[in-house]
């Protein structure tokens, strides 16, 4: 198989009407010589074809659609379909033209039956004339089929258009030619519609960006541009490019790959997406990566191939209707002969029953029911900045039991922080003894030190002139230096202990201890002779924290976890503070990943977020592996099942949310279909079904289906 995989092309297939035919070529494919395999993305309209074969070949195999296709060489080359789309809109009355004069035959047919009678000849040729301008399509592929004994909803109907002519029910024929005919518009703006979702996020980079070559300002086409180069953007323009800013400070609007409409600041050094809006200043940006390697193009590349891949239900759904359409036919064959044979029935009557329920047994609806709703699903969530890996894990988030979270990055901010600076000298100036403090930190290793020179610069505290003689680190506890002739120390509270000259205030032990139980890291600073002040650091809590537990508690997840390799006393707080059912703490890797196995074991379903790297092992072993994140992560956009662009732990609910509306909406739909089509069967024990009724009933259900799937396109936060 890993030979075949290094011969695979991906081309751009234009004119598919419905899930059958899109099935249709993939076999068809399949059986050119020197193709190895193929895997039709209905979704996305693509075909990944393993192995070798022509463009000619292809649109060979496609010819009973009239299919176009063209190779898909980058997410570039697709953003210039999109754009080809575009240019080749026609006219409403040139693109439905066949519909318009079937119809008008067909309207004609009626008045004629009316003015001249059933019999007239008349009357008949205007029936046929509509039959033949509306579904002549329908019956150059429903013979082929006949043919070669494949048996589909285009066969189902050819049989039943052929019988009701024969037996002379010309109108009614006609009327169920051209009913047919728009469903199958009906199926494919529908299919169109929730394309869309995505091909507006191919339109959101610009094509074009000024960039500056040997002292000039050029505007070059961004195939052209090279990494290394340097991007202008001006206020109100879209970044092109992803890169990083060298020069400039602005706003940026990154609504586009994170969802979040909330601009972000952006100075020297930060990173810029293709896609995203500068609001306010100019920015010189450094290009970093080529077009096709952008988040954007990843993203969207990502999020066809996730529409390409089947859910559960959709596997079901084809497997269902491969056996369901000969079912159909052997239905339809024994209500026109059995009748007639044994009970005395009159032929004409029952064999109009038969094409009738020939007609009822079309599947579009049944088909239908689960790619529009996982293409529609998957592009809002896009969206709104939550990268949905495929159907199964869309489906899989819906009927989660447990979720576990990586605390450090997921549940907290993952940049320690000063949470508390308390003086317990009155004469002391809390400013002068901060920029004493920072200038010794300045000088250790400590992963600590960080925190506290940002305290320090948010207060424009300036420390750099502070003068620190004989700094020295005491292992384990803490660092001392001597600054303007007093010997300052920072560390722990057993460092101060073991200092013989200090007693301790058993009010101060307390609130010392009262912050190591809120998960906080307290370091005293004070000289030989006394204590001076408290310093407590943390990795800070997200503030979306505790609102995402409740949420997701309310939506009835029965358990939450949160794992990290923290001391339980740290873990405890923050368990405590977040809302969490379970925390477990002083975990290494592997426990992770054991603890996740045994959640597998008691709920069935469990997902992990993680930040897509550290917690590998896990968020590959749970049933739905969420990354934080995503904007920028190569490993999370890469490994996780879905990833959290924006680093939003607030887009999970939603996505729960989403994947409980789209499994029920794809198991309504299924139910819908199948039970519509029993119903109109059932009207055959009393005779009254009608071929008109039969094709109302599929044309019905299908459009509903539809509409009821679109729905998740307007699925909000």
């Amino acid at each position: 198989m890993n030979e075949v995989k290094k011969d695979k092309s991906v081309y751009r297939v234009q004119g598919f009407t419905c899930a059958n035919c899109a099935g249709k070529f993939e076999r068809n494919v399949k059986e050119i010589s020197g193709v190895e395999d193929a895997k039709v993305n209905f979704g996305a309209s693509k075909i990944s074809v393993f192995g070798n074969a022509s463009v000619e070949e292809l649109e060979k195999a496609g010819s009973f659609e009239n299919l176009k296709v063209t190779p898909d060489q980058s997410n570039q080359s697709s953003q210039n379909a999109v754009k080809e789309d575009k240019e080749e809109k026609v006219p409403f009355y040139k693109k439905y033209s066949t519909l318009l004069y079937s119809a008008a035959f067909l309207v004609f047919g009626y008045l004629s039956y009316f003015v001249n009678g059933e019999d007239n000849l008349l009357t008949t040729l205007l029936f046929l004339a509509s039959m033949l301008v509306g579904g002549l399509s329908l019956f150059k592929i429903g013979f082929q089929n006949l043919l070669r004994l494949e048996f589909d909803m285009k066969t189902l109907m050819t049989v039943a258009v052929i019988g009701g002519a024969i037996i002379g029910e010309w109108g009614e024929v006609a009327l169920v030619v051209i009913l047919f005919a728009i469903s199958e518009e009906l199926e494919r703006f529908s299919m169109d519609r929730a394309r869309n979702s995505i091909r507006s996020l191919m339109n959101i980079a610009p094509k074009e960006a000024l960039v500056r070559r040997n002292g000039q300002e050029l505007m070059i086409h961004v195939d052209d541009i090279a990494v290394g180069d340097i991007m202008i953007v001006k206020p109100g323009q879209k970044i092109a490019m992803d890169g990083v800013v060298v020069s400039g400070h602005s706003s940026v609007n990154q609504a586009a790959i994170t969802g979040e409409s909330v601009p972000v600041e952006r100075a020297i050094d930060d990173e810029v997406f293709a896609g995203t809006l500068n609001e306010e200043g100019l920015l010189e940006v450094e290009i970093t990566k080529l077009v096709e390697d952008t988040t954007i193009s990843k993203i969207i590349h990502l999020v066809e191939e996730a529409q390409g891949e089947r859910a559960p239900s959709q596997a079901f759904v084809d497997k269902f209707a491969k056996y369901y359409t000969p079912i159909i036919m052997v239905i339809a064959a024994l209500v026109a002969v059995i009748p007639p044979l044994l009970l005395d029935g009159s032929w004409g009557t029952w064999v109009y029953q038969g094409l009738a329920v020939l007609v009822v047994g079309c599947p579009c609806a049944l088909v239908i029911s689960t790619p529009i709703s996982i293409v529609s699903a998957i592009g809002n969530a896009a969206k709104k900045g939550v990268l949905v890996k495929g159907g199964v894990y869309l489906e899989e988030i819906g009927s989660l039991k447990a979720i576990a979270f990586d605390k450090t990055g997921t549940l907290t901010k993952g940049v320690p922080a000063v949470t508390d600076y308390h003086m317990l000298n009155a004469q002391t100036d809390g400013k002068e003894l901060l920029s004493i403090i920072t200038a010794l930190e300045y000088r250790s290793q400590h992963p600590l030190a960080s925190a506290i020179m940002k305290k320090a610069e948010m207060e424009r505290i300036n420390y750099a002139d502070v003068q620190v003689e004989n700094f020295s680190s005491i292992t384990g506890k803490g660092i001392k230096g001597i600054v303007n002739g007093v010997t300052y120390y920072i560390g722990s509270p057993k460092l101060f202990k073991e200092l013989s000259s200090i007693t301790f205030d058993k009010k101060f032990e307390e609130e010392v201890t009262v912050l190591q139980n809120e998960g906080k890291t307290a370091m005293i600073v004070g000289t030989e002779v006394e204590i001076l002040a408290v310093i407590a650091v943390a990795d800070e809590v997200r503030d979306s924290s505790k609102e995402v537990i409740q949420k997701l508690h309310k939506a009835g997840i029965k358990e939450t976890i949160m794992l990290t390799g923290d001391n339980q006393g740290t873990a405890n707080a923050i368990g405590n503070h977040v809302g969490v059912s379970n925390v477990q703490a002083e975990l290494m890797p592997e426990d992770k990943l054991n603890f996740i196995k045994q959640l597998r074991a008691k709920y069935g379903k469990v997902a992990m977020v993680g930040d897509g790297v550290n917690d590998a092992p896990a968020l590959a072993a749970s049933t739905v592996g969420i990354a934080m994140g995503g904007a920028g992560t190569d490993t999370a956009l890469e490994t996780a099942d879905v990833a959290l662009m924006g680093d939003d732990l607030r887009k999970l609910p939603f996505t729960v949310k989403l994947s409980r509306k789209a499994l029920n909406i794809i198991k309504a739909n299924i139910a819908f279909a199948i039970s519509i089509k029993f119903i109109a069967l059932l009207l055959v024990i009393p005779g009254w079904l009608t071929l008109w009724i039969a094709i109302l009933s599929d044309m019905g259900a299908t459009l509903l289906v539809a509409l009821n799937s679109m729905r998740l396109m307007r699925v909000k936060e």
